[in-house]
């Protein structure tokens, strides 16, 4: 996709270095950036888009996989997280850019739905809402209700199913 000059893409192999610059410029620290990396190591199942300008690497989005706690046979939804764009560049749009162009595939991939820890006055223009609305809880203490928010594209993929939602393992040293 692309608008204001700027292409929404799946990542590329030669884009992880200015990926990892990025989510540490964005973040102010390279966590995330380690997170990123390790995520690409352990799981083939990522969707990982970057917004590009004139071969410039302005932001990334990357979503992976959660499940609910004692799984059985429930079905596994994406959780957004990190989101990062260089700093000088941010208040443009770039991020919300990510994040529609993120949702889309992900509902063209049948994902039945994507769970965001994250500010409470951002994600709720796409469509997310307080996961505890589905009776989804984080598996993190202490993470409040307006923060931990889900966007579900599949009601009848998540009719009747409560409890806790797991991110992969990787972000556990972030927590």
């Amino acid at each position: 996709m692309k608008k204001k000059g700027i292409t929404i893409r799946d990542e590329k192999p030669a884009d992880i270095p200015a990926i990892r610059k990025l989510n540490t410029l964005a973040f102010g620290q390279p966590q995330e950036a380690g997170i990123v990396d390790k995520l690409r190591q352990n799981c083939k199942a990522l969707l990982s888009l970057v917004a590009e300008d004139e071969g410039v690497i302005l932001g990334h989005v990357l979503f992976s996989p959660v499940t609910f706690d004692n799984d059985i046979g429930t079905p596994a939804g994406m959780g957004l997280a990190p989101m990062a764009v260089l700093p000088e560049r941010q208040g443009e749009g770039i991020g919300s850019l990510l994040v529609a162009v993120g949702l889309e595939k992900l509902k063209e991939m049948r994902c039945p739905f994507i769970v965001v820890l994250g500010h409470a006055d951002y994600y709720p223009r796409f469509g997310f809402v307080p996961a505890s609305t589905f009776g989804f809880r984080c598996q993190w203490e202490g993470v409040s209700d307006e923060n931990f928010m889900t966007l579900v594209l599949s009601t009848e993929a998540v009719k009747g199913i409560q409890g806790v939602l797991r991110y992969r393992n990787e972000f556990d040293a972030a927590v």
